[in-house]
């Protein structure tokens, strides 16, 4: 995946030179984003699904934690399958968490299920920004204590998979945003995530930040990379301050390690 990851730096970072030069690589790893190049005009599809493309031929898609593939691409009337190389997924013992927030009573299970269909909602966003393509950068420097995709056993209780990747940092450090984007939800208190903010990149790529002990961006501000959104803290279900960094293609969940730029 890292001789993957720098060609799609390249293909970031390298400006007009690929302009016209059609590119995908062959395989990606799951939990990858996979960013391709295409001569400008031409219709791309992943999967029969049209995708965005860029008006210098730009296009991006992900492969999810358990996607098996091949994923077929659709590069104007070719097509090309793109081969995803499964990852190991170790488990992650949680202990210490309060029991309503493992097994939470019907009343709050309805509420987690409203909450989290207004975030479901707002990911899907389809804009034709490309505020993704400069790449990214660390949101917090600190200690990772939780990764993407590993199995999340709360309190002895197997539950889903880790969505995104936690970095253990002081309560109230500044988050910055990892990439230009518009700020799409903002929620103070929901049950499991408390402090969220939801940030979109364009051609369906998100992020989001959970945990936040304080918010400093309201929707639909467009904000700058290295920009403030706010604090990290340990609200909702969290046993200690840290940042928790999810990103999406829609509503495909993705490796934030796996970034441009990031590793």
């Amino acid at each position: 995946m890292r001789a993957a990851t720098g060609a799609l730096v390249a293909l970031l970072f390298g400006g007009a030179a690929f302009a016209a030069v059609p590119d995908l690589p062959a395989s990606v790893s799951q939990g990858g984003l996979v960013i391709g190049h295409v001569t400008p005009g031409t219709r791309v599809t992943v999967d029969g699904k049209p995708v965005h493309v860029g008006d210098d031929g730009l296009f991006v898609f992900g492969a999810g934690r358990d996607e098996k593939g091949p994923i077929h691409v659709g590069l104007g009337r070719a097509m090309r399958d793109v081969v995803v190389t499964p990852r190991d997924w170790p488990i992650e013992r949680v202990n210490g968490v309060p029991a309503k927030t493992v097994n939470p009573p019907p009343e709050i299970a309805a509420r987690i299920e409203r909450e989290q269909a207004q975030v479901v909602a707002a990911r899907q966003r389809d804009d034709a920004r490309k505020d993704f393509a400069h790449g990214f950068i660390w949101p917090v420097t600190g200690r990772i204590s939780g990764r993407f995709g590993n199995q999340r056993i709360y309190n002895g209780d197997p539950k889903a998979p880790h969505s995104g990747m936690d970095i253990a940092v002081p309560e109230g450090t500044p988050i910055k945003a990892p990439a230009d984007g518009i700020v799409t939800g903002t929620w103070p208190d929901l049950y499991l995530t408390g402090g969220t903010v939801l940030l979109d990149h364009g051609f369906g790529l998100s992020s989001n930040f959970l945990h936040m002990s304080r918010i400093d961006v309201k929707v639909g501000q467009h904000v700058r990379q290295g920009e403030v959104l706010g604090a990290a803290g340990k609200t909702g279900r969290a046993t200690g301050p840290h940042v928790h960094w999810g990103f999406n293609w829609f509503g495909t969940r993705l490796d934030p390690l796996l970034l441009p730029g990031i590793r």
